[in-house]
């Protein structure tokens, strides 16, 4: 997996592409803990995402931790539909602001 960043004073977008899955969510969970210093609003990227497993779930639900922990805002962008069921079958659906 790839996860593509852009950086815009305490916006953070997060573009990830490919599969967030066992072998690459701890890769998302390192970015989670090192790039959220002074990010107020985090937008999350799936347009190129193919595959989110339970352990790339359980970093989504990290990630939004984190900034309801901050007082900020996630959001998560741009999901097929695919991963749009995954998301409704989980009820993370509920949890996450999708646009």
């Amino acid at each position: 997996m790839e996860i593509k960043k852009n950086r815009e004073g305490a916006k953070l977008t997060l573009a990830l592409v490919g599969r967030l899955d066992t072998l690459t969510a701890p890769q998302m969970e390192e970015v989670v803990k090192s790039d959220l210093d002074g990010v107020t609003e985090l937008s999350i990227d799936l347009k190129e995402l193919t595959y989110v497993s339970s352990a790339g779930l359980r970093v989504l639900l990290m990630a939004q931790k984190a900034m309801n922990s901050k007082k900020g805002t996630m959001e998560i962008c741009n999901v097929c539909e695919d991963i749009k069921e995954v998301f409704s079958i989980t009820g993370f659906a509920d949890i996450f602001t999708i646009k």
